[in-house]
């Protein structure tokens, strides 16, 4: 099916080398829709936006482009949302730099609901992929739309509890809406498409350039009516976010960790300049002014066994080995194997690289 006359202008200027998005807002005010824009002469775009920008406006041919639009518009899961739609989400309209135009693969609608972003670290600990799963899974339940990045580690668990509650999960990528990364995401990003929303201000066919992560964090954090970070080391990528979230006037929160671990560093960071800090999914909702979670989270299971509650006393609250387990809980370590597999199996333990084993809290 061709693209109408108003998309293809749409396209055509957001694809136009150089042309970046203020320029052709600029642009818009001055002279109008897109259309007016392409029809101006060479001159009378050059008063605008000079010489350079004016003949890359005339001379661009998106022949190709347009053509890879239409054909990836004919999946009816596909769309394209422009500023001048009225479905393109106003909360991006309040940042400082909103794409012209969104290529989403999903429900367009979960753009515009309230919504939470969740970021964190790549390389989370076990525990901190079953926090930003559980909240992230809560805070949907209550209303909120969970938006990450796609990426390994916290974003993954923050996109699967989202899609396990009712508000689902939006996923802002780095890369054209047809390409999936990293590829090990794949199902993920599947599950997002038919369940959630899949959303990409970068054209087609765009490779995962490393320059593309820190510039589609401020829509992560744009869609969203603040961020919660859950893992992050001093240099983590989530704190970009974290800081557009509070330049754009959204709230920020951080779980706070052990003042050991190297992925605290950048939380405990944020919360020193002024982030919440939260330890429940209600300090985020009574924030937001949402009220309490329309459901409880599951119970975690029961432990009856003393030689269990023994074992998870002797746990704390940081990772440890199979040696400092039997000195301090002094149980056989032929118990210590089978309890442990039990602990994990219910959820309240996970074992870590390097022999080591954590306690989950949830």
């Amino acid at each position: 099916m061709p693209l109408d006359a108003d998309l293809s202008a749409w396209l055509r200027l957001s694809l136009t080398p150089g042309l970046g998005g203020e320029a052709l807002r600029r642009l818009l005010a001055t002279l109008g829709g897109p259309q007016q824009v392409l029809a101006a002469r060479r001159g009378e775009l050059a008063r605008h936006v000079g010489d350079a920008l004016a003949a890359s406006i005339t001379e661009y041919d998106a022949t190709a482009a347009l053509s890879s639009a239409a054909a990836w518009l004919e999946d009816p899961a596909n769309d394209i949302v422009t500023l001048a739609d009225t479905r393109y989400p106003r909360q991006l309209l309040q940042i400082p730099d909103p794409p012209p135009l969104l290529h989403v693969k999903g429900r367009v609608e979960l753009l515009s609901r309230p919504a939470l972003a969740i970021v964190g670290s790549r390389n989370a600990t076990a525990q901190g992929m079953a926090n930003a799963e559980a909240f992230a899974r809560t805070l949907s339940d209550a209303g909120l739309t969970i938006v990450s990045g796609l990426a390994l580690g916290v974003d993954t668990a923050a996109h699967r509890g989202g899609l396990a509650g009712s508000a689902s999960s939006v996923a802002v990528l780095g890369t054209g809406a047809d390409i999936v990364y990293p590829a090990r995401n794949r199902a993920l990003a599947h599950e997002l498409a038919a369940g959630g929303a899949l959303v990409s201000e970068f054209p087609l066919g765009m490779k995962p350039l490393a320059g593309n992560f820190p510039r589609r964090n401020r829509l992560i954090s744009g869609l969203a009516l603040g961020c919660l970070v859950v893992e992050a080391a001093a240099d983590s990528g989530s704190l970009i976010t974290a800081r557009l979230a509070a330049e754009q006037g959204r709230e920020v929160f951080a779980i706070p960790g052990s003042i050991h671990s190297p992925l605290a560093k950048g939380s405990h960071a944020l919360i020193q300049q002024g982030a919440k800090l939260v330890e429940s999914a209600r300090d985020i909702l009574e924030e937001l002014r949402m009220g309490a979670p329309s459901a409880p989270a599951p119970a975690p299971a029961v432990v009856t066994d003393p030689r269990a509650l023994r074992l998870l006393d002797a746990l704390g609250q940081e990772p440890c080995n199979l040696d400092t387990l039997v000195a301090r809980s002094t149980l056989p370590v032929s118990e210590i194997g089978a309890l442990l597999t039990q602990l994990e199996l219910d959820g309240l333990v996970a074992m870590l690289p390097g022999g080591l084993v954590q306690r989950l809290h949830r």
